[in-house]
């Protein structure tokens, strides 16, 4: 991090963005903030002594709370969420409440939902915050109260606390008159937590706290940081997954004006110049040969043929209940599924800048997986991990695009920023310049990291009397986790089964396997992992086995879940509030889907229209959601929102497809996304609970395809199998 000293041949823009990032103009997120070697964040010289309790809470002379949130904010809504926690168990008012990033630190920050790592994913950031933010907000408070006790010659039982102002009688005092003898005190071992009844900002509507900046211009993401003599770099990577530079012939590039330099790193060559755009004409004019010989040349079509060729063949068993092949049937119904790859397509594309130096490296982007690219961003610059300094910044969206295993986006920076610092380079003159890498838009979606193409195969046994008897569900497709330090040996992959290993149905006989495939092509989780492909084959088919039987799908689910209360309590609120079973306008028809994932459980029902052309349009989806207590209800129905925009999108339009190994698709206009008049009108309800908080980032995501595509079945009769839609209907 530069000293605060602003370079004087700076432009207006390149000066508030210094300012933003050093903290110099009182703006952006690291307002008055140092860095130190190990990447936390200490008070610059701070005028008077606040109170510091432990890790993630700061009160500051001034009574501005400042809550250090470990996970990423990435438009999720953790700034308010987790900042309302800490504020509900001070009592404090929101109005004196800030939020910013924590440092890079699993040590203070690890997230136990994923062991000793400080990363954000898997809807975890309130179910893991929700007891550990409550003890530190009931700590500050206890500290402050005894302060004032102690002050006014009062008991502690006699003081009350109430929007920030601590009283006792004729006495009283904010939160920073107290806050330098609260620090003076030791630090409480046990402390109370408030009973959920007696919240007064938890389960209430809150002022988003990253809003303002967000609309203002003022807030720092990655793409948005300047450095002194900073350069700017894009990689030629190849057309095929898994193939490497043969050989570079960078003499045009070089003769492009900004260009500064061409260097090859692991991953592809590296264009680095003055600014993006002379970077990016430098790529285009490099000449790269690439060796092919261990690359994915398949296209996508074939190697959806070569799933299905495995249907038929036993996978490893993953559940197993009853006998499903003794089974003796009145009908039996089969049905095949097939999910496409699937890009993240985040709005702020992959962008993070690098500082390297002798002894340390400096990093800031919108960082998903602290801990893990701390260790791969050492490894890259021959450090330990101990000397990479990661500072969080706002992430422009991500899906789960910035938490890869192998911190691709990361230890490009880096490679590129090593390179540049080869004396053999320049004789060295480019050594320690800090780096911008930036993705396009045409990187992102050609750049892999793709949600596995997967296919199903179900079958099922039903009685004369309509009684579903039996359950077969195989399942084929790529591992996300083999390799990674995540990966179960002997166990199969749970993110290409979670969702149909365990199923709210009772059913006394079935059988899930699992056959896993090999490929080039980089994989990883995806907005709601494996529930975005088996909860729309589970619930296509059991919707598909309602109708086979001539049962209403509510009823036939209804029946099939008694033994799951919560599953069934959420069906009936949606249902519910959809009016299901009440006369739609003619052309239309209804669906309905229930899935559990990240702990939380969410059903859809969809109304869909179909016009005089044949076009299908999503009218309507009214959603229920239990996520245990809804710590922000507006961040809850914000990310059912979201969640039903985003997968609407994708079932209907989404698909990455390859022809001879090469993607087909490049930017927005070929990866087609969810346009805002095709965004239908959606009614969030939320579950009443006293249970501890559940993941709300992912779970509207799931039941929002089949509960659409059971409604274009319901209205034209065509089950919808093969993913996105258009394939089998006109949208």
């Amino acid at each position: 991090m530069p000293d605060g000293h602003m370079p004087e041949n700076l432009d207006s823009t390149s000066r508030r963005r210094f300012l933003q990032v050093t903290g110099g103009a009182g703006v952006g997120l690291m307002v008055g903030f140092t860095w130190t070697a190990t990447g936390r964040r200490a008070l610059a010289a701070p005028a008077a002594k606040g109170l510091e309790p432990n890790a993630f809470v700061k009160v500051a002379p001034d009574s501005t709370v400042t809550v250090l949130v470990k996970h990423l904010e990435m438009g999720q809504g953790v700034f308010t969420g987790l900042t309302a926690i800490v504020a509900e168990e001070m009592d404090a008012d929101w109005a004196q409440m800030r939020a910013e990033h924590a440092a890079a630190n699993a040590k203070l920050y690890n997230n136990s939902a994923f062991g000793p790592i400080q990363g954000t994913g898997g809807s975890t950031s309130t179910y893991n915050s929700w007891t550990q933010l409550r003890q530190a907000g009931a700590t500050a408070r206890a500290m402050l109260v005894a302060a004032a006790a102690q002050t006014w010659g009062v008991s502690a039982s006699d003081i009350t606390v109430s929007k920030g102002v601590i009283s006792s009688g004729t006495h009283s005092a904010k939160f920073g008159e107290l806050a330098a003898k609260a620090a003076a005190l030791p630090v409480p071992a046990d402390v109370p937590l408030k009973d959920p009844k007696n919240f007064t900002l938890i389960g209430t509507r809150l002022p988003r706290k990253d809003s303002v900046e967000k609309s203002t211009g003022k807030a720092v993401f990655a793409i948005d940081v300047v450095q002194p003599d900073m350069l700017v770099a894009v990689v030629r990577r190849p057309s095929k997954f898994g193939a490497k530079a043969q050989a570079v012939d960078a003499k045009a590039a070089k003769a492009v004006k900004g260009v500064v330099e061409v260097v090859e790193i692991p991953r592809g060559v590296a264009v680095v110049a003055t600014s993006y755009w002379a970077a990016h004409q430098g790529r285009e004019a490099l000449k790269v040969t690439w060796d092919e010989s261990q690359a994915e040349k398949r296209g996508t079509d074939a190697i959806i043929a070569d799933y299905k060729a495995l249907l038929p063949k036993p996978g490893e068993l993953v559940t197993k209940e009853g006998d499903v092949d003794a089974v003796k049937a009145a009908k039996v119904v089969k049905a095949e599924f097939s999910f496409p790859f699937l890009a993240h397509a985040p709005m702020e594309p992959l962008t993070c800048v690098v500082k390297l130096g002798k002894d340390g490296c400096e990093i800031w982007a919108g960082d998903q997986f602290q801990t893990v690219d701390q260790a791969n961003a050492a490894q890259a610059a021959g450090l330990k991990p101990e000397q990479v300094t990661i500072n969080t910044v706002y992430a422009g969206g991500s899906f789960g695009r910035r938490a890869n295993l192998e911190s691709d986006y990361i230890v490009e920076g880096v490679a590129i920023a090593k390179a540049l610092s080869d004396a053999k380079v320049q004789g060295g003159k480019l050594a320690g310049r800090p780096v911008k890498l930036i993705w396009s838009r045409e990187d992102d979606i050609r750049g892999g990291r793709y949600r596995p193409i997967y296919v199903h195969g179900m079958e099922a046994k039903l009685g004369a009397d309509g009684s579903l008897l039996a359950w077969k569900h195989r399942i084929v497709g790529q591992s996300i986790m083999a390799g990674s330090m995540f990966e179960q040996k002997g166990k199969p992959d749970n993110t290409s089964v979670e969702g149909a290993a365990e199923i709210p149905y009772d059913i006394p006989n079935r059988l899930v396997d699992l056959h896993t495939t090999t490929s080039p092509v980089p994989v990883l989780w995806w907005r709601s992992v494996g529930s975005t492909h088996t909860s729309f084959a589970v619930e296509s088919f059991i919707d598909e086995l309602a109708a086979e039987t001539k049962q209403d799908p509510v009823a036939f689910r209804r029946k099939l879940m008694e033994k799951h209360p919560r599953h069934l309590a959420v069906l009936n609120l949606a249902v519910e509030k959809a009016d299901w079973g009440k006369p739609l306008p003619k052309g239309w028809a209804r669906g309905v889907a229930v899935a559990e994932s990240f702990r939380s459980v969410v059903a859809h029902v969809a109304e869909v229209s179909q016009d005089e052309k044949g076009r299908i349009k999503v009218e309507r989806v009214v959603c229920a959601v239990d996520c245990g207590i809804a710590v922000t209800p507006d961040v809850v129905k914000a990310q059912m929102e979201g969640g039903i925009g985003y997968g609407l999108g994708a079932v209907m339009f989404g698909a990455i497809t390859m022809t001879g190994g090469v993607v087909d698709q490049s930017n927005f206009d070929t990866y087609r996304c969810l346009r805002i008049d095709e965004m239908p009108k959606v009614e969030v309800h939320i579950v009443p609970s006293a249970n501890p908080p559940t993941g709300v980032g992912e779970p509207g995501v799931p039941p929002l395809g089949p509960a659409v595509a059971n409604a274009i079945a319901a209205l034209t009769g065509k089950r919808i199998r093969d993913l996105p839609f258009t394939g089998t209907v006109s949208v």
